[in-house]
């Protein structure tokens, strides 16, 4: 089939982010927290922020709408960190199998331009990719099929000429991923390392 380079999601791949690990301290009760985290701090909301808005200006709407929470909302990006509890050691593992093979890799993310730099600093599987495309660096976060053709233009500096069936889409999010496979790419939704492994040795990739 002849794969020419593996994209990576990083958060929820290769990092192990989740605002529970801050909420579960401050929300210590289940339904609370999860009303809290499902009508108030979103995943849609935080997506803004990934999408190039910034922290303060998203805290400020979110403290209007809903300034009941204040101390709660402010929190999330306050005790950000937090909610990195380090690396996926499987994820990393496919990261491993497939430089040691010579398979280029890049890096596609959904992540704020003010909180990545941590995220780069810490975590040195990061820097092992080709280039990167931080979604709150470009203004256009997934599924936009426009951040996928950043990435690809990317790509095709280091690979010129190459189509889209030569590349493989790896992220947690199934909505991502059949988005690349919508552009013609082979998106795989990462369930889990051992999941996404079998994918990768049915495209012949060596992992």
């Amino acid at each position: 089939m002849g794969i020419k380079a593996v994209v990576f999601d990083f958060g929820g791949v290769l990092i192990d982010w989740s605002p529970e690990y801050v909420y579960r301290r401050l929300i210590p009760d289940d339904a609370e927290r999860r009303w809290f985290l499902d009508n108030v701090c979103r995943m849609d909301w935080v997506v803004q922020q990934d999408g190039g808005q910034t922290i303060a200006e998203g805290t400020a709407e979110l403290i209007a709408k809903f300034p009941a929470h204040e101390a709660l909302i402010r929190a999330f990006y306050e005790r950000w960190r937090e909610m990195v509890a380090g690396v996926l050691e499987e994820g990393v593992a496919l990261v491993d199998a497939l430089e040691a093979a010579g398979v280029p890799l890049f890096g596609l993310t959904n992540w704020s331009a003010e909180t990545f730099p941590y995220a780069w600093e810490n975590y040195p599987v990061l820097r092992r990719f080709r280039e990167v495309i931080v979604s709150g660096r470009v203004g256009v976060v997934k599924p936009d099929p426009a951040i996928f053709a950043l990435m690809r233009a990317e790509i095709e500096r280091h690979l010129p000429g190459v189509e889209p069936h030569e590349l493989v889409f790896i992220d947690d999010n199934a909505k991502n991923a059949q988005a690349a496979t919508a552009l013609g790419w082979h998106g795989v939704h990462h369930a889990n390392a051992a999941a996404t492994g079998t994918r990768l040795r049915e495209l012949g990739l060596p992992v």
